[in-house]
């Protein structure tokens, strides 16, 4: 499992809660058994189990990693409407439910690249809230050295996000020919929304994928709207699991922790098996308009968000679940979210008060390796230094 950050938030949050006298008298379920919602197939013979196993160290972990991406991005929108953080800012929240379900069903040696809505893998790579609040803020302490912003955000196996529809698909096959190429039994998990499936280099990659039977998960985060076009007034084929045509797919509930992760499993296996590539389409919902700043009344309602949120949150439901089955009680929850808003309040003012990137270091690593050389400035007569 890929949770980078465990070792610094989740012990940091987890590790203060279990002297408290709830804890003490609680005699919590260490496992349970959980029915999940059925996975629709295309070209599979088998479908991921309905029938799965929780534990409360799991249980946990998943709950204090999205509700610390959610209170992450509500941070950022506030930060972005204060104009502390600029340019273009697209957020995550109502999706955390598929950033970790993924990384709980791949390893940490696994790759991942994604499209411009970024933040949610950036923290479960990185584990990083205040080097992801720095690169936010334009700051010298950010993931990027201040030079990437919200969409281009880099750490150990995370090949960042990519501005351009759809390009950061022919980049995941090359990480996983790189993976078959070295024999290794990594694989690429590459994402990409419903507005990038009508993109020609989607359809070339995966024809070139499946020629080489390359050991990546395609993943397409349909949230419902390509930017402000609904997925029916775009596709005249909606069922994005199918679109590879001979590449098998599957579709999830990407609302449900749970089922993310199982069909996750499920893709994992069928790539390190040789099988070659596989699609999984997870149906979620961003909660924000498609970029902080952007008018989404023009294109649905408010009554439509809010019904979202109320019925299918991916925290809330996960809350309810694990509740239902005697795993943390609703105080303990509580604590976890309380220790999360510090954790963030203090990554905040860790980015306000880090300095910006100097002038001079303003082309550093545009190559890797390289020995220092001049590069032209914004005129002919100004020359500035790139250093690897």
């Amino acid at each position: 499992m890929a949770f980078f950050f465990s070792s610094i938030l989740r012990q940091r949050t987890l590790a203060g809660l279990k002297g408290t006298a709830a804890l003490r008298s609680a005699s919590f379920t260490t496992q349970a058994a959980i029915q999940i919602k059925k996975c629709d197939v295309h070209r599979l013979d088998e479908a991921p189990s309905t029938q799965v196993v929780l534990t409360r160290d799991e249980a946990l972990q998943y709950y204090l990693t999205m509700q610390t991406i959610r209170s992450l991005e509500l941070k950022t929108k506030q930060l972005f409407d204060q104009m502390i953080i600029g340019g273009s800012c697209h957020l995550y929240a109502g999706q955390e439910a598929c950033a970790v379900g993924i990384e709980a069903a791949i390893k940490p040696t696994d790759h991942l690249i994604t499209g411009y809505r970024t933040h949610g893998f950036a923290f479960t790579r990185s584990g990083s809230l205040r080097a992801i609040f720095a690169e936010l803020a334009g700051r010298k302490t950010g993931l990027s050295k201040g030079r990437g912003g919200s969409m281009h955000m880099y750490t150990k196996n995370f090949y960042g996000g990519w501005a351009v529809v759809g390009s950061q698909v022919p980049l995941g096959a090359g990480l996983a020919l790189a993976c078959k190429y070295r024999k290794t039994d990594e694989l690429c998990v590459c994402l990409y929304g419903d507005g990038a499936v009508n993109q020609g280099q989607v359809a070339e990659t995966m024809n070139m994928a499946a020629l080489w039977k390359l050991p990546i998960i395609f993943v397409c985060e349909n949230n419902k709207y390509a930017l402000c076009t609904p997925v029916e007034r775009g596709s005249v084929n909606t069922n994005f699991y199918t679109r590879g045509d001979v590449i098998p797919g599957l579709r999830a509930d990407g609302m449900d922790i749970l089922c993310v992760r199982e069909a996750t499993r499920f893709a994992s296996d069928h790539c390190r098996s040789g099988k070659g590539p596989i699609i999984l389409e997870l149906q979620t919902y961003r909660y924000f308009a498609h970029y902080a700043g952007d008018d989404e009344d023009s294109y649905r309602s408010a009554e439509e968000v809010d019904e979202v949120r109320r019925n299918r949150d991916p925290i809330s439901q996960f809350e309810v679940r694990i509740i239902s089955n005697n795993m943390a009680s609703t105080e303990e929850l509580r604590q976890i979210d309380e220790q999360i808003k510090k954790e963030v309040e203090e990554a905040t003012q860790f980015a306000i008060q880090s300095p910006e990137p100097p002038v001079e270091e303003l082309c550093n690593h545009i190559y890797s390796n390289c020995v220092p050389q001049d590069v032209r400035g914004i005129n002919p007569w100004t020359k500035l230094k790139s250093v690897s």
